[in-house]
């Protein structure tokens, strides 16, 4: 019933959970970080560089499923600093058509994982 997707193109998980996992025609999208596949380094040299690399490693798993970011439905954002809300906001809409946007929000945490400043998770429908 449920399909365990996984690509070598993004991030391996640093724990027990999948990439990713499809139930149906539903996709449901671990957290990404920042992490460059490739090398296993962090790119956070600014927060810019970083939002596009955790966007890259979604768009890989989107991918791995048969989907695009014109299939997302919902993506939760966790930021370490909100007030980096205006800058991560701006690459972020570089992969959305305004007018299709999924659904989201935006959420000030303590910390992230590898003390990480953004991490993005999604739901999509497979088509």
């Amino acid at each position: 019933m449920k399909k365990i997707i996984y690509t070598d193109q993004a991030p391996a998980p640093v724990g027990p959970y999948s990439q990713a996992v499809q139930v149906g025609q539903t996709l449901y999208v671990s957290g990404q970080i920042a992490i460059d596949p490739a090398s296993g380094a962090l790119v956070t040299s600014d927060i810019e560089a970083e939002t596009h690399q955790v966007m890259r490693n979604l768009g890989k798993i989107l991918e791995a499923a048969g989907c695009t970011f014109e299939h997302v439905l919902k993506c939760t954002v966790f930021v370490s600093d909100i007030e980096l809300y205006g800058r991560i906001n701006a690459v972020y809409a570089e992969y959305f058509d305004e007018a299709t946007a999924p659904a989201r929000e935006l959420v000030q945490v303590a910390n992230l994982p590898k003390g990480v400043n953004v991490e993005i998770s999604a739901i999509a429908v497979v088509p």
